[in-house]
């Protein structure tokens, strides 16, 4: 009983991995990942940010709220 626990306890453990491209943070365990997007973008020739958080789990993404912010909304 006491290694089945200590199992599934890893399972959910995640590892913070933090990326160069504006901001973007993610969090991956093995049964999951959540991901906190703010990286820097090309859309439409405007300049901008995907801002947003997307979750999956056992690889099925249940989540995702990224949406593009172009540079003068950020600035107004």
């Amino acid at each position: 009983m006491i290694i089945v626990v200590l199992l599934l306890l890893a399972l959910t453990i995640p590892i913070k991995t933090s990326l160069k491209d504006g901001g973007t943070v993610s969090y991956h365990a093995i049964l999951y990942s959540v991901t906190k997007q703010h990286s820097m973008t090309m859309q439409n020739h405007s300049n901008g940010y995907d801002i947003g958080t997307s979750i999956r789990i056992l690889f099925f993404k249940i989540y995702d709220d990224v949406h593009f912010v172009s540079e003068k909304e950020m600035n107004e």
